[in-house]
């Protein structure tokens, strides 16, 4: 009997060589769908990469605050209280000056151009333009710079680079596997995830925090992957840290009538507080860069200068350095008096801003979770001279405000509810923070046009809250969708109506639409410009379809 043959003439494979190609090419469908047992083994992997990633960026910081201050506990606000304010400037401007050394590194070596460390932004960017693809290197000096940062005592939080840091280990781990798009991008949402996870010991806060902030979608294909990272990342925390929290939280006690009523007021001054925060700590950064440039001042050199600000501040209010959880736990347990939370919320965001504004490394986390417990406490203090013994204790307050300003923040209500709930086991707050921080979160965005992380995705010229209909059109290039064309198909001259190679595909549309054009020819823009190729407003609009479907279909499947 003779064997069949193919187009090419060659034999087909058959008996085991044809199952192990049968079963070869399963596995690679499996991997683009992400639905392939295979990726659940994979996502137990990045878990164990990114928790230990997010672990050892906390004991980095530990060791750098232990040098620079004497302490490794998360106490630094008490430890710093017993310094000279010499002694804390000297050691916000040593930080400033390591980071600086490291920026600069980063630009000659073309890791950073923005001379910026990266964060949780340009994960998000990562997921949604660049096909979960993010390099190593800037990543792992922008996780060595947070750690020089917030261990020098610069006020921001680490959450945002471990969730960075996970994502960039979980996305060398599928570019050596070589995995399709839609598995990476899953990747990196499970390196989110342990890291989340491994930070808070909240596992099923995690895995929110990876859909509602890295993938933005809930698919089927995704929960069981970004599940198993994430709880991996808790295990890891609770081997090493135990099974407490990042930082102590009080018995909440059962909440009144009155108290659930008193928490939308309450979500009205979380908004109050998360959109000046919003927007302050983005536009510090450029508006620093701006000041810089006047007097010719190199950005990589500004973290001394905010180093040296922020040094002064810690040395009248030690309680706005570092992390700032032990301050965060004071604020739960009622320790600070109305005064005194008014300053520490007005302190603690010019601190937060000035430190992001000034190239250090860190993130929002943590600091939106100190001013809204702040928030919260004031609120509870207010309440409490009010209502009497009516009310319930400052705690409750003070965790729904910590919850609401933070998922404000962050545009991540959910994830921040489940936070609480796995920190508090409260049922009753976790209701009354979901009534606050959805308040909350609904008027930050209205004001701010997006959430903290979707406003730095904007200075890149991506605008995701329409969702995927605005970012295809920002995406897709005039290059991708042409039809080449050879020198003899080529004619037309110079003033002929044309698009570019590196077009979008929006102008490409609203082009064709504007002249009234069926096609257009695309130049380069190198050279003389020749012409390359030839679109049509048919293969636009095809183009725009099948890319809405498929991500239609990752979105829901």
């Amino acid at each position: 009997m003779s064997e069949t043959t193919g187009e090419s003439g060659e034999q087909a494979p058959k008996g085991l060589g044809a199952q192990l190609i049968r079963l070869q090419a399963w596995v690679r469908r499996g991997f683009s769908e992400g639905r392939s047992p295979a990726l659940w083994l994979m996502a137990l992997v990045v878990g164990v990469i990114a928790g230990y990633g997010a672990l050892g960026l906390r004991l980095a910081i530990q060791t750098v605050q232990l040098g620079a201050f004497g302490a490794f506990s998360e106490n630094l606000a008490s430890r710093a209280a017993e310094l000279d304010a010499l002694h804390i400037i000297a050691a916000t401007f040593l930080a400033g000056v390591a980071v600086s050394a490291l920026l600069f590194l980063g630009e000659r070596m073309k890791w950073l151009p923005e001379t910026h460390p990266l964060v949780v932004a340009d994960v998000i960017e990562a997921r949604a333009v660049r096909a979960g693809k993010m390099n190593t290197a800037p990543g792992l000096l922008s996780a060595a710079i947070a750690a020089v940062s917030l261990g020098g005592g610069l006020s921001a939080g680490r959450e945002g680079p471990a969730v960075h840091l996970g994502a960039t280990l979980a996305a060398v781990f599928t570019k050596l596997l070589g995995l399709p798009a839609r598995a990476a991008r899953i990747m990196l949402a499970c390196g989110a995830a342990a890291a989340v996870s491994a930070s808070f010991n909240a596992p099923v806060a995690g895995a929110l925090f990876a859909f509602e902030v890295i993938l933005g979608h809930y698919a089927l294909r995704s929960i069981a992957p970004v599940a198993a990272a994430s709880v991996t990342g808790a295990v890891l925390a609770r081997i090493h840290f135990g099974a407490t929290p990042a930082f102590p939280v009080p018995t909440i006690e059962p909440a009144s009538i009155a108290d659930f009523l008193a928490v939308v007021p309450l979500g009205l001054a979380a908004a109050g507080v998360a959109i000046p925060f919003i927007l302050a700590a983005n536009a510090a950064p450029r508006l620093v860069a701006e000041q810089a440039k006047k007097i010719h001042w190199p950005l990589w050199a500004l973290p001394p200068v905010g180093g040296v600000i922020v040094g002064l501040i810690g040395a009248f209010v030690p309680e706005v350095l570092g992390v700032g959880y032990e301050a965060t736990a004071n604020a739960l347990a009622g320790a600070y008096g109305i005064g005194l939370l008014v300053a520490l919320i007005a302190v603690k965001l010019v601190a937060t801003v000035i430190t992001l504004g000034f190239r250090f490394g860190g993130g929002v986390f943590s600091p939106s979770l100190y001013l809204g417990a702040m928030v919260g406490g004031l609120f509870g203090a207010i309440v409490a001279q009010t209502l009497g013994e009516q009310a319930s204790s400052s705690a409750f307050f003070a965790v729904v405000g910590m919850g609401a300003v933070s998922g404000a923040v962050l545009g991540a209500p959910l994830s921040t509810t489940l936070i609480v709930f796995e920190l508090t086991a409260s049922y009753e707050a976790s209701i009354a923070l979901l009534v606050a921080v959805s308040l909350a979160t609904v008027i930050t965005t209205s004001v701010t046009k997006g959430s903290f992380f979707h406003k730095q995705v904007e200075r890149h010229g991506y605008d995701l809250t329409e969702g995927n209909a605005r970012v295809i059109l920002q995406t897709i290039r005039a290059r991708d969708i042409m039809s080449p064309l050879d020198a003899s198909d080529i004619t037309g001259e110079m003033d002929e109506p044309a698009l570019y190679e590196d077009d979008y595909l929006g102008r490409v549309m609203g082009f064709l639409s504007a002249e009234k054009l069926d096609g257009a020819p695309v130049r380069a823009r190198s050279g003389d410009q020749p012409i390359t190729g030839y679109i049509s407003k048919a293969d636009a609009h095809a183009a725009y379809a099948d890319a809405l479907a498929r991500a239609h279909a990752e979105e829901h499947r």
